[in-house]
């Protein structure tokens, strides 16, 4: 197996929540140098200095300082979320069997939850004598199950039924005698009394690479964590321009980002220009000389219903990393960006292909367009070929995520300069 998809399938093992994907995110940057800064205190920022930014636990923000005067800022964005049940306050629901109080966190596929082991992770906030205290939880054991019900008792199941999340989806725990069991197995991994928390299940199944010539990944969360991955993989390996490079991992994407961490708040914009304060240069000027790079994954073609793939804009499993269009701009790559990132592609040498939703099926939407309310820089749209999009277990291509890596890679060791006529300069 290829050296880079192994640790991607660690990463995407040890990430059981979007609060481990952001710990390990930081983990990489840490180990080549990143220093952390606090947003409630002053930044000191140096010529050459790498430097990353923590809000809320899930969202992570990187950026390098140019030894030179900077010039305009390259950016990407993924986000560290997937479609989830959430635990419920007072969750534990008691009786006959003991079971666990969930709702729905983003839209998924619900059916393939049902009848694999299941456990539950996030953070909490622990009890202290100043206070309290964030603390990463992980049961890293086969703890509950959702069970179906017998094909006997819901006879028309494979005919289309509507699954009641207050019903159908809460996870079973254990017997009568199980009551009041589930918090203290909580607070034993915390280490302390629980004054809060965001727990959310996962399922059990580890990564794995599968087909007849290993062709494909297969994980929990490949939506949005491979694009998390590769986009922090080629930042960290891409060499040093005259631009600020910045990566951005987003929280709260799958429920529309509508929170202090999530691309629709002022996070990014008031970063860049605290970087614009303390390097005591214009924002404006820098921000005409910007580009971001939305990389959030796409629908491959599907093997069995290829009818619900626009028949000329239909990505393929290992075909290249996917650029997104759509008219009313959910995604927001237009003429000019979608140029500057195929010229970028092809002196990589990275494959690149397009999608469009059917004009029929409406899609749904990326970073993208929620952060350019904020930061209005030119954007492309682009992501990973997966089936199984919002499911608990996603598949894609191990090319596919090697491509996005490399094409970060060059990304980032690019700058780009506009020119009069609308077009870029590419160096």
């Amino acid at each position: 197996m290829n050296q880079n998809m192994k640790e991607l399938m660690d990463f995407l093992d040890a990430s059981p929540s979007g609060y481990h994907a952001a710990h390990n995110l930081v983990l990489m940057m840490e180990k080549e140098g990143y220093q952390a800064l606090s947003e409630h205190e002053d930044w000191q920022l140096y010529p050459g200095g790498k430097y990353y930014m923590v809000r809320g636990g899930t969202t992570v923000i990187a950026f390098k300082i140019p030894r030179g005067a900077p010039a305009g800022f390259m950016m990407s964005a993924s986000h560290t979320d997937w479609p989830t049940f959430k635990v419920k306050e007072n969750g534990e629901l008691s009786g006959i069997y003991t079971r666990l109080s969930t709702e729905k966190y983003g839209g998924m596929l619900i059916s393939p939850w049902l009848d694999r082991p299941l456990s539950v992770a996030g953070r909490v906030m622990v009890e202290t004598e100043n206070g309290v205290q964030a603390k990463l939880v992980n049961i890293d054991r086969d703890l509950m199950l959702i069970p179906n019900v017998a094909i006997h008792m819901n006879r028309n199941v494979n005919e289309g039924y509507k699954w009641n999340p207050a019903v159908d989806t809460l996870p079973l725990l254990g017997g009568r005698e199980a009551a009041g069991k589930f918090w203290p197995l909580v607070e034993e991994a915390a280490g302390g009394r629980i004054l809060g928390h965001d727990l959310y299940l996962y399922i059990r199944q580890k990564a794995v690479c599968w087909g007849i010539d290993e062709e494909y990944i297969s994980s929990a969360a490949l939506d949005d964590l491979e694009c998390a991955w590769a986009c922090t993989r080629g930042f960290l390996r891409a060499g040093e321009t005259s631009a600020v490079q910045v990566l951005c991992a987003f929280d709260d994407e799958e429920v529309g980002s509508n929170s202090p961490q999530g691309a629709a708040s002022t996070i990014l914009a008031d970063t860049l220009n605290r970087i614009c304060n303390a390097l005591q240069v214009n924002p404006y000027r820098m921000l005409a000389q910007s580009f971001m790079v939305s990389a959030d994954n796409a629908h491959a073609v599907h093997p069995n219903h290829p009818e619900y793939a626009d028949p000329g804009n239909a990505p393929t499993l290992g075909g290249g990393v996917v650029i997104k269009f759509n008219a009313a701009q959910r995604y927001t790559t237009d003429g000019v960006s979608a140029a500057v990132f195929r010229k970028i592609g092809q002196s990589a040498g990275v494959p690149l292909q397009t999608y469009c939703n059917r004009a029929d099926i409406p899609g749904g939407s990326t970073l993208g367009h929620i952060s350019l309310t904020h930061v209005s820089v030119p954007t492309v749209d682009v992501g990973l070929a997966q089936l199984a999009m919002h499911s608990c277990y996603e598949t894609a291509a191990v090319a596919d995520v090697l491509h996005l890596e490399k094409m970060m890679t060059a990304y980032y060791g690019t700058t780009l300069e506009a020119t009069p006529d609308g077009g870029c300069t590419i160096r």
